[in-house]
């Protein structure tokens, strides 16, 4: 049995902790889930997992950081919004080929009724609008705004990509409620987080649970040159406030569930189907191949809202990446300079990482790079390199 105490990546987060790039972090790892031939490795039955699960440094100052805290997920939150899309698409309720505006017919204005679903989950759909409001607008009025807005000129949808941060992902959710008759977190609570037993995991909090929580809502900070700044993520506006596709809350183990659920073909812990198998093909399939991506500047492949490991294109360090040990199936997404949640089929892994210091773009790439390839050292899936 690997060392599931997770020794490499404890000392790593705490060096990261003494170089001033986070006050702490939360893990969770776990083998087993899919019940495939790796359970058997491991010497465990049918539905049994091998687990493992850190909490190190402090939430904010002088608070540990605790297995329970909810830390938020930024961008890794963007595959529960997708997963959302196909539990209806697999209803026969849309259509991922249809344009957006069949679903909210204001969105067609400018010129935007040839984007369509496919193309808003690829990123490519050039609206990329970073200028909505959030979180100090309202949903209705962010909606309202990202369908008034013109696409970037000379864009053909699905043939250039550059990553949408929130412009295009209100929309999305702005859909789900729709065509699914609820608002967007409560469908999302329903359908995805409960069955998976997400119990503390919200996207959209309601103020009761906010102020229930209190301080088991952990911190983000800027950690720049050695100057740390609190961002203010964890108040009402931004934690309350719904973005489907940044602002995820919940303990990173529950973010692992996620995973663990995709890795058993859409089944949940309790063999509830969430998902058809053909429903999570095509969600971890490779939608969009060798696309230079004019956000990260780097070509990237991408699903249906997972961006998949794309290593092979042979940079050294790839941003949203899961590290040179995962394979090539594997899928996920990651979360501004803080966060991964990710499955490698072929090692039926499931990982989710959270850290409250974003040190800038380089470091936190050389940071997670190393973490990740940690988790693999650690549980015997690769070798160290020194």
């Amino acid at each position: 049995m690997p060392d599931l105490s997770l020794p490499r990546t404890r000392a790593l987060l705490e060096q990261g902790i003494e170089r001033g790039w986070h006050l702490g972090a939360q893990v969770y790892v776990s083998r087993g889930a899919s019940g495939g031939p790796t359970s058997s490795a491991l010497g465990l039955g049918r539905g049994e997992l091998a687990v493992g699960e850190l909490a190190v440094g402090e939430r904010g100052p002088g608070l540990p950081m605790e297995t329970d805290t909810l830390n938020i997920w930024l961008s890794s939150t963007k595959p529960i919004t997708a997963t959302a899309l196909a539990v209806l698409w697999q209803r026969g309720l849309l259509d991922l080929d249809h344009p957006v505006a069949r679903y909210v017919p204001e969105f067609a204005a400018r010129g935007k009724d040839g984007i369509t679903l496919r193309h808003l989950l690829t990123h490519t759909g050039g609206i990329r609008m970073l200028n909505i409001g959030w979180p100090e607008a309202s949903w209705d009025e962010i909606v309202a705004t990202v369908c008034a807005g013109r696409p970037e000129p000379r864009w053909r949808p699905g043939h250039k990509a550059g990553y949408h941060l929130a412009s295009s992902w209100f929309v999305l959710g702005e859909v789900v409620s729709r065509v699914a008759g609820h608002p967007f977190p409560e469908f999302v609570r329903a359908e995805l987080f409960e069955p998976c037993g997400m119990h503390d995991t919200w996207i959209g909090m309601p103020e009761d649970r906010f102020e229930a929580y209190g301080d088991r809502i952990g911190r983000m900070y800027a950690s720049v040159n050695g100057k740390r700044t609190e961002r203010g993520w964890h108040r009402a506006p931004h934690v309350v406030g719904c973005s489907p596709g940044g602002n995820g809350y919940g303990p990173i183990r529950e973010l692992g569930r996620f995973y663990e659920m995709l890795l058993r073909r859409g089944v949940t812990e309790q063999g509830h189907r969430l998902l058809q198998p053909a429903t999570l093909e095509a969600l971890t399939t490779p939608h969009r191949v060798g696309l230079y991506d004019h956000t990260f500047k780097q070509k990237l492949d991408w699903g249906l809202g997972f961006i998949v490991n794309s290593a092979h294109y042979g940079a050294e360090l790839v941003p949203y990446g899961y590290g040179r040990h995962a394979s090539r199936r594997t899928f996920g997404h990651s979360g501004f300079q803080s966060s991964v949640g990710f499955a490698d089929p072929e090692h039926d892994l499931a990982v989710a990482l959270v850290t409250n210091g974003n040190p800038g773009e380089p470091t936190h790439t050389e940071r997670f790079e190393a973490l990740t390839e940690a988790i693999y050292v650690d549980l015997d899936l690769a070798e160290a390199a020194d």
